[in-house]
């Protein structure tokens, strides 16, 4: 063993694994013990934190990210090497910072036990890696500069070979950016090994002979083990590996593996096999409980064609199911190369890996361009930085009508520094308005995860989202007879919606709010009368385009409307989707409801045509339906559209407010949904609280 040369990897597990497998939704405290025992096997270099893993734990597990990564230092030891991921301008959140968050990032990461950051940007942009790497050396941390890879659909040619790698590293070394490692980093995992071996055998030239040179791949293309060795024969000395269960499929391929791939060669990750198994077992027992999506553990041969990364595609992919569109799925992916082509070539990686997909879902949904996904378009334009090449004039020029920006080519942090809602001021304010405790880890929580982070920091913030089996499975229906409740409280699930029920005295309570009650043995029909309904002949109709949410109207029945008018907006895929008037005309007919979920080709509303009245037999109200909560004679009520968290609320009760003002903020698939006013009215009450998670139909607030 003496005569080969040792590889040295960083231990993935407990946070690009996570974030890969489980959406980085996972509590400290049961994978602590899968950290101790990685330890016990001789590791001691690991991801501990940063990327995913800083905003979900405020965002799903109620948890503290700072206090994760003490508990980590604690266990792992104090000559461990812990790592985190940042993203360059970006630092661990989704949107980019001023100076003064960038260099408060790298100096609590510090502070909270951290090693090393790996610092990323996703364009490739030397810029948005000045400022973040001078933070993390200053602070006295080892930075790892990175330069992000992925390979090219099919016949599309202009970057991502080893000429534009090359040329990136020598502007990082002009741009004289402080580094104490080098990483080559390919999150979609489909970088050819050619391309990975000529771009190390080049970088190892440039940094020279003693330069750690680290290579980062996902074996969701089936070629990481591939990859990995032409890395190794090119001249890097780092490589990432995972550990079972979250290793191969979207992930990193597992150290067990690697030292199979290693036996006699002449290099050897140098571990005891036996001591790395036993600590494997001990981290699959840790996570059993943990829901593992199928999607998660396979090679996808298809990848190479739409670069998408490992954690990004199983992603997508839920959501096409939730809106019951996996049959675009297809047409999605092959348009990916194009956005990718015309978008000017960032890498597949957070944040650019969305919009590029989200950018082909609208090509195919709407048709080629008609429709800018917002990220996409600001990508274009250059509000993220500058795109390794120049994007297609012609996509530059609709973004920016569709979008009314002019295109940018001012640097990322400048544009930040004078945004008055980003900084350290800006999070030292919403601290104060709450009465929070001016602390530095609470202003970057504030800074990094806004309103989300005051829930937290308010103690408003529930656990949510973390998929265990136990609890899946505790929520399935009983076929068992169950025993009589004293306290005549009972979750009713109609529908797939459950009701919480609570039967007291003459009254039913469900979900808080309270109707008359009345039980007699025996069923009933429902009393019917006569109803007038209304019915529009001779006009036209506006349909549905997509499966998805009637999130908002813009015009009432009786408005007059002219061509190409907004009538109202679908959300779909995290995107909001708006309809537009097909022809002039009156509003005769609105069909659908706010909050209802609508298929495709579904009439949302009728423009013009004869509306007449017909007398019918109203047929008896189905005895499953859940009764809608009553609003005061009246009054108003403002209902949830969807499901999604109580974020905020701009009036009190008592306000006065006008008809289409934004009374509040629901949160929902990473998005921030406006909830407007349908009329003028006092704000009677509130009946939610901030950071509750609402379903669709529920009463936020009432108007009188």
């Amino acid at each position: 063993m003496s005569n080969k040369k040792k590889i040295r990897f960083m231990c993935t597990a407990f946070r690009d694994g996570f974030q890969s497998v489980y959406g980085a939704r996972v509590f400290t405290k049961d994978f602590m013990p899968a950290v101790a025992a990685a330890r016990e096997a001789g590791i001691t270099h690991f991801e501990a934190g940063g990327g995913a893993r800083f905003q979900s734990l405020y965002f799903y597990t109620n948890e503290d990210a700072f206090d994760m990564m003490d508990e980590f230092r604690r266990v792992a030891g104090p000559d461990a090497n812990l790592q985190t991921l940042a993203r360059g301008v970006n630092i661990v959140g989704l949107d980019s910072q001023p100076r003064d968050m960038i260099k408060l990032h790298a100096e609590l990461f510090k502070k909270h036990g951290m090693t090393t950051i790996r610092n990323f940007d996703a364009l490739n942009d030397v810029n948005n890696l000045i400022d973040s790497g001078n933070a993390i050396h200053n602070a006295g941390l080892k930075h790892e500069v990175t330069v992000t890879m992925m390979s090219l659909p099919e016949g599309v040619t202009g970057a991502h070979d080893p000429d534009f790698y090359e040329r990136i590293l020598k502007e990082i070394i002009a741009a004289k950016i402080p580094f104490d490692s080098l990483c080559f980093k390919d999150a979609s995992g489909t970088s050819t090994p050619h391309v990975v071996y000529e771009t190390i055998k080049r970088a190892r030239k440039l940094v020279g002979p003693n330069m750690n040179i680290v290579f980062h791949s996902h074996e969701t293309a089936g070629v990481s083990i591939q990859q990995y060795m032409a890395a190794i024969e090119a001249g890097a000395s780092q490589v990432d590996l995972s550990m079972s269960p979250v290793s191969g499929g979207t992930c990193q391929p597992d150290i067990i593996t690697m030292w199979h791939a290693l036996r006699g060669t002449d290099y050897t990750l140098d571990i005891d096999i036996e001591k790395v198994k036993k600590a494997e077992k001990v981290f699959e027992d840790c996570m059993a409980d943990y829901f593992l999506p199928p999607e998660a553990t396979k090679v996808n041969p298809e990848i190479p064609f739409f670069p998408l990364p490992g954690g990004a595609l199983t992603a997508n992919t839920q959501m096409l199911r939730d809106n019951n569109l996996m049959d675009k799925y297809p047409q999605i992916v092959a348009a990916m190369g194009e956005t990718v082509a015309k978008g000017g070539f960032g890498t597949s990686v957070t944040p650019v890996s969305q919009f590029y997909f989200q950018q082909a879902f609208n090509n195919v949904m709407f048709g080629p361009w008609k429709k800018f996904a917002e990220g996409y378009g600001k990508m274009v334009l250059g509000y993220f930085g500058k795109t390794p090449v120049a994007p297609d004039p012609e996509v530059v020029k609709l973004a920016s009508e569709q979008l009314h920006l002019e295109p940018t080519t001012e640097k990322v942090v400048d544009i930040n520094d004078r945004d008055p809602k980003k900084g350290v001021a800006a999070a030292k304010a919403m601290l104060e308005a709450e009465g929070l405790p001016l602390t530095d880890e609470n202003i970057f929580i504030a800074g990094a995860c806004k309103e989300k982070g005051i829930l937290y920091l308010t103690g408003k913030a529930k656990v949510n989202g973390v998929r265990l089996k136990s609890q899946m499975k505790a929520a399935e229906p009983k076929a068992e007879a169950k025993p009589a409740n004293a306290n005549h409280e009972y979750t009713v699930t109609v529908g797939g919606k459950a009701y919480g029920v609570k039967l007291q005295g003459g009254k039913a309570i469900v979900n808080g709010v309270e109707y008359p009650l009345n039980v007699e043995d025996g069923i009933k029909a429902a009393s019917s009368a006569p109803k007038k309904v209304t019915k529009t002949t001779g006009s036209t109709e506006v349909k549905a385009p997509m499966p998805g949410l009637a999130l908002r109207f813009n015009v009432k029945v009786g408005d007059t409307v002219k061509k190409d008018q907004v009538l109202c907006v679908m959300e779909a895929m995290k995107m909001e989707n708006e309809i537009y008037a097909p022809c002039d005309g009156v509003v005769s007919a609105i069909v659908a409801t706010q909050g209802a979920q609508l298929q495709a080709g579904d009439v949302l509303m009728t423009i013009g045509g004869t509306v007449v009245e017909e007398v019918v037999e109203e047929a008896p109200a189905p005895a499953a339906e859940a009764p809608k909560a009553p609003a005061a004679s009246g009054s108003t009520n403002i209902t949830a559209p969807m499901p999604g968290l109580a974020l905020r609320f701009n009036v009190n009760v008592g306000d006065a407010v006008k008809k289409d003002q934004v009374l509040c903020v629901m949160e929902a698939m990473k998005m921030e949904n406006e909830i407007y006013s349908p009329c003028d009215g006092t704000v009677a009450s509130i009946n939610v609280n901030q950071g509750d998670q609402l379903q669709g139909g529920d009463v936020i607030m009432t108007l009188a």
